[in-house]
């Protein structure tokens, strides 16, 4: 085991102190009077490890419970259970796939001051029976025991098997392209 190795610190996501959504978009003759809804993945852990002072042979692992996902937007309860109801069976097909797995492969940061790092996050993420490349940047901030990632990604559905949701004859489609937005809280161990 290398010097660097025996100081790699184990930050533990916190989901409680964490925010990670998804946007979709409607699309369609009818997407004016659509809903474009967004989700909070709640259900969601893993874990961050680098050397302080570098984020040099840093790595992540993220764990998130496919049928953890809810919408956020104010919309009747109605509305609400049949989405989800949705999302969960048709398109996310948790009783196949209750999973989602990222595994970076390998991170490069670019230092903008003492504890804030520029990130690239190369890695593989596992939706729906599928695994592909899924590169993420992020800004990063050490802090003594914490860390905090903030950034944004997208993925295209269709990329991981996923068939995107269309509803009233095809009139009322939600755009192959998610939005994910994250702000992700982790302590050291």
């Amino acid at each position: 085991m290398s010097a660097n190795e025996t100081n790699v610190v184990r930050y533990r996501i916190d989901a409680s102190r964490s925010r990670f959504t998804v946007q979709a978009t409607a699309s369609g003759l009818f997407s004016a009077f659509g809903h474009n809804p967004t989700i909070a993945i709640r259900g969601f852990g893993g874990d961050a490890r680098c050397v302080p002072g570098t984020l040099e042979a840093a790595s992540l692992l993220l764990l998130a419970q496919a049928d953890s996902l809810a919408v956020t937007d104010k919309v009747s309860d109605k509305d609400r259970r049949e989405i989800e109801r949705m999302m969960r069976e048709d398109v996310l097909e948790i009783a196949h796939y209750p999973e989602i797995v990222f595994m970076s492969a390998s991170v490069s940061a670019n230092r903008m001051t003492q504890n804030e790092y520029r990130v690239r996050i190369d890695g593989n993420l596992s939706l729906h029976g599928v695994t592909r490349r899924c590169p993420i940047d992020a800004q990063v901030t050490v802090n003594g025991d914490s860390l905090r990632a903030r950034g944004e990604f997208s993925l295209r559905q269709t990329d991981y098997g996923i068939k995107p949701v269309s509803v009233a004859g095809g009139t009322l489609k939600v755009k192959d392209e998610l939005e994910f937005s994250f702000d992700i809280n982790a302590n050291a161990d």
